[in-house]
């Protein structure tokens, strides 16, 4: 129950994300450089329910692409952006780990965990874009 806590109470910035944004982008690119599959972006903007602006999901092949994919968002986000995440969870059970940025949340699955649960059938509601090369 502690984590819906932390959803609840936590506040979304002031600035609105865009999918212009700096921290949107590196993302994407930082996906795209380790290869990452099935990127898409959820525009969470006009769901009043969301936690965040934006979610990003991507897939990858196996456990050490996963790690690494997440490694390399938070070292480039940190580098060209100067943030580090709000929280991470899922490192441990690598099959699907989540980095918390407060306006965009990044959800890094394998093929199994993202088919059982079909994060972008969940948000329907929200204008998806596909970000594949």
């Amino acid at each position: 129950m502690s984590n819906l806590n932390v959803l609840s109470s936590r506040k979304k910035s002031l600035t609105r994300l865009t999918r212009n944004s700096k921290i949107f982008k590196t993302i994407i690119h930082a996906i795209q450089e380790k290869k990452g599959e099935q990127i898409v972006s959820l525009d969470l903007r006009k769901i009043p329910e969301a936690v965040s602006d934006f979610f990003i999901i991507c897939q990858a092949n196996n456990n050490n692409q996963l790690k690494a994919i997440a490694d390399y968002i938070e070292e480039d986000v940190k580098n060209n952006c100067g943030e580090i995440p709000f929280k991470h969870e899922g490192r441990q059970a690598e099959q699907w780990i989540l980095i918390d940025y407060v306006n965009v949340v990044v959800h890094i699955m394998l093929s199994e965990p993202r088919k059982f649960y079909r994060l972008e059938e969940l948000w329907s509601d929200a204008p998806s874009m596909e970000h594949n090369d």
